[in-house]
Order: C-alpha cells, then sequence, then structure tokens
C-alpha cells in the first residue's frame, strides 16, 4: 500500500471533488447498513450534509468506522461530525459545501439553519482506487 501519490490525489480529486453520490456503510449490533448520500472530496477526506439525528449519525456515534464506496474507489474511514452546519469554525467548509452542493441544498429539503443539521466528514485512512487500467491502493493516513 503507498502513500497517496500527485497522480492517485489528481483523480480523486477529478472524481469526487464535486457533488458524487457514493454509498456510505456504517454498522450497529454488528449489523451493515448502506446508503447513498451526495458527497464532496477534499484532502483525504470527504463531506456530506446531513441530519444529525439519522440513524447513519446515531451508527457513527457509537463505531466511527465506515466504509464508502463511490466510482471506481472503494475505502474504509472514520466518521467525525463535525456539527452544526453553521457553526463558525465550520465556514469555511460550508461555503464550498453550499456551492458544490449548490443545484439542491437550498431546495427547502435541508434546513441549513436547524442545529441538527450537520457536516459528517469522512476522513479516510485506506482504500482502492480503479483509473486506465491501474490499482492504486492507498494509505490516506499522514
Amino acid at each position: 500500500m503507498e502513500k497517496l501519490t500527485k497522480e492517485s490525489r489528481e483523480i480523486m480529486e477529478e472524481r469526487f471533488g464535486k457533488d458524487s453520490v457514493i454509498s456510505l456503510a456504517t454498522a450497529e449490533d454488528n449489523v451493515p447498513y448502506v446508503r447513498s448520500v451526495n458527497a464532496y472530496y477534499e484532502d483525504k477526506a470527504f463531506y456530506v450534509v446531513t441530519y444529525g439525528l439519522s440513524n447513519k449519525m446515531k451508527h457513527i456515534e457509537k463505531n466511527p468506522t465506515v466504509a464508502i464506496a463511490g466510482d471506481w474507489f472503494t475505502a474504509h474511514g472514520k466518521g467525525v461530525n463535525l456539527g452544526a452546519f453553521g457553526k463558525p469554525e465550520n465556514s469555511e467548509i460550508a461555503g464550498k459545501l453550499k456551492k458544490t452542493f449548490a443545484e439542491w441544498i437550498d431546495n427547502g429539503h435541508t434546513d441549513l439553519r436547524d442545529e441538527n443539521t450537520c457536516i459528517l466528514c469522512i476522513k479516510l485512512t485506506e482504500g482502492i482506487l480503479l483509473s486506465h487500467g491501474k490499482r492504486y491502493e492507498i494509505d490516506f493516513t499522514d
């Protein structure tokens, strides 16, 4: 397994550095749960706007180990609740998410002023990326 290289970093940014749908798996009592989420990738992590009282966030609170799958990519990581979307310390990533998810974020389904609307950060630990016949086994840890 190799660290994130310039080549694999560029592929990740091109493929997922925009509004991307990925599958997110959590587990509770040894039972896996998988759902599709809109996500944005940046600097070894995916970011998701979600509801803090959702089942996925309850699962992550008890067991932060998650798995994801996207366009020719699968990985493991740790889910971290960054807290309310509107928290001052989230302003930089929240701004990027508003821009990235502009097509749907203000459609009435998501209330960004609700203190339970939060940002989930999935800090990647390791993964496999496939691109143009190449397989990248990536260690995302520092």
